[in-house]
């Protein structure tokens, strides 16, 4: 069997995807209910990220439920539109409206495999009829790449007559991965791919995620709260905190060497088998505060243990270490040896 080639595969050097001071927001009620409620009219899901995903790369982004990380999926395959911001891909600026080979090269598996699919097509009519629409094959050729397809994701042909009611969810999301793989994208989004599945065939979907990876030479970003899952997957992760890139490092040394605060917390809060590791108090204390009112300077002072006026008054960039342009952090005290915690003074906090 012979991979399905990627649309467009980049040959030259740089970032594979970028994007610069992206943001969107949602319009949330009227401005007079807002003024109200001492809130803004807008909600910005996604706030300033600056991100780069490197060619061939595996990048993971976690973080908490409502941090954005769905939206900037959403946003980097033109589902979602972009409020500010830029997004480029092979050194080329994204129109808001995509033309349909740029819409083909960066393509989304979605967290639930049953709703993404449609309940009234089988596997073969929907798979034939992408194929068609975008011409990605001859129509002489449509019905045995689409049987490549499914032999890719380690389903027979006898998929192709069934309707995703007939499947398990974990075959439900393989064939998901097999629509998105017809497209023969450069880059593949997962988010959250296998967390409406049984822990069972987690294993598998993840397995297969690395195989066609290695196979077909595909760029891969993970949308995940399962840090296990991360580290078994990914190069580099990227944290996300309220709309924003808090940290961002090769994910072995973001796992042994955090810099910021809520890295640290998210790590700490993995469930162990230590005795006594469940009477612990919880790594990150209180609720993420409304995107529609977001703190000033440093998002993540109303909860961080260093916070100090400083905090309050700036919003730190996300800078690098002296020791590696690889790991950043937005954190006043990032990078500080040993030392990380700031000195006893006040909290900063309201």
């Amino acid at each position: 069997m012979t991979a399905p080639e990627p649309a467009g595969q980049a040959a030259g050097s740089g970032p594979l995807l970028t994007t610069s001071g992206l943001s969107v927001t949602f319009t949330v009620g009227s401005t007079f209910g807002a003024r109200i409620r001492k809130e803004n009219f807008l909600l910005r899901a996604v706030d300033g990220v600056d991100l780069e995903i490197e060619r061939g790369e595996a990048l993971a982004v976690v973080g908490e439920s409502g941090s954005g990380k769905s939206t900037l999926a959403r946003a980097l395959t033109g589902i979602t539109p972009v409020a500010a911001g830029e997004i480029s891909f092979d050194g080329k600026k994204l129109a808001g409206r995509r033309r349909g080979r740029d819409r083909r090269r960066i393509q989304m598996v979605f967290q639930d495999p049953y709703s993404s699919l449609n309940p009234r097509l089988t596997v073969g009519s929907m798979l034939s009829e992408l194929l068609k629409v975008h011409k990605v094959v001859p129509r002489s050729e449509v019905e045995s790449f689409s049987r490549e397809l499914l032999g890719l994701v380690g389903l027979s042909d006898e998929a192709l007559p069934a309707y995703p009611r007939q499947f398990s969810g974990g075959q439900r999301q393989r064939v998901a991965i097999a629509r998105a793989l017809a497209l023969r994208p450069d880059l593949l989004i997962a988010d959250e791919p296998v967390s409406a599945l049984d822990v069972s065939v987690q294993a598998t979907i993840l397995n297969l995620l690395r195989d066609l990876r290695a196979e077909l030479g595909l760029t891969l970003m993970l949308i995940s709260h399962n840090l296990a899952v991360v580290r078994h997957l990914c190069d580099r992760t990227a944290v996300m905190y309220l709309g924003r890139i808090v940290e961002v490092a090769p994910t072995e040394e973001l796992f042994s060497d955090p810099q910021h605060p809520y890295t640290q917390a998210l790590l700490a809060a993995i469930p162990t088998l230590e005795p006594g590791s469940f009477d612990e108090e919880p790594a990150i204390t209180g609720d993420p505060p409304s995107p529609l009112n977001i703190p000033s300077g440093c998002r993540f002072r109303t909860r961080c243990p260093l916070a100090e006026q400083i905090c309050h008054d700036e919003d730190p960039a996300l800078r690098a270490g002296a020791s590696s342009s690889a790991h950043r952090a937005a954190c006043h005290f990032a990078f500080a040896g040993a030392g990380t915690a700031a000195p006893a003074a006040g909290t900063g906090k309201d």
